[in-house]
């Protein structure tokens, strides 16, 4: 998986950079997005893997209607070097470079039951105040967390279910 990441990242920042210049960051998103998403699924695998499978119809494959010339490009230049099995890496890591440009924070937030909008709220406020950025919430249900929540941003994840604080209890008597 890491050598995955490093092969990746300098394709994502190229990426990143092309659709910066044209102010294209958001439909470079979707389009990387889709473009991974069809080129994980096992039967575009086996298919954009084919070594009679010309850049042209590769291409075709994965871009999206409308898409921008200078996209259209650089997935010819992924299935050039046969880097299209790293779509799913280049589109998380432009994905991050985007969310830093755009100081924003995607955090997950799990809980046991559905989160109600007003906690969410609540949630996505504090975490604000706390990165000083804006807040993206993806809201999780985990029933086996008992009630609490965990919240999950990147870097930063905080347990604050009951389940954690029963491990936490766990370890500290010794069992």
């Amino acid at each position: 998986m890491s050598e995955a990441l490093t092969l990746a990242r300098p394709y994502a920042r190229a990426a990143f950079a092309a659709a910066s210049e044209r102010n294209a960051t958001a439909q470079w998103s979707k389009a990387l997005s889709f473009a991974a998403q069809v080129a994980a699924q096992p039967e575009a695998k086996a298919v954009l893997g084919h070594p009679l499978l010309s850049t042209g119809d590769a291409v075709g494959l994965l871009v999206m209607d409308g898409a921008d010339e200078a996209l259209t490009r650089f997935l010819s230049t992924l299935a050039e070097n046969r880097r299209l099995p790293l779509l799913p890496e280049i589109a998380g890591l432009f994905e991050q470079l985007r969310n830093e440009a755009d100081q924003v924070v995607k955090a997950k937030v799990t809980t046991a039951t559905p989160a109600s909008d007003s906690e969410l709220a609540a949630i996505r406020e504090a975490l604000k105040r706390r990165f000083g950025r804006e807040v993206e919430i993806e809201p999780l249900v985990d029933e086996s967390l008992i009630g609490g929540a965990i919240i999950d941003a990147g870097h930063v994840v905080i347990d604050g279910s009951i389940k954690g604080k029963l491990a936490s209890l766990q370890n500290a008597i010794g069992h």
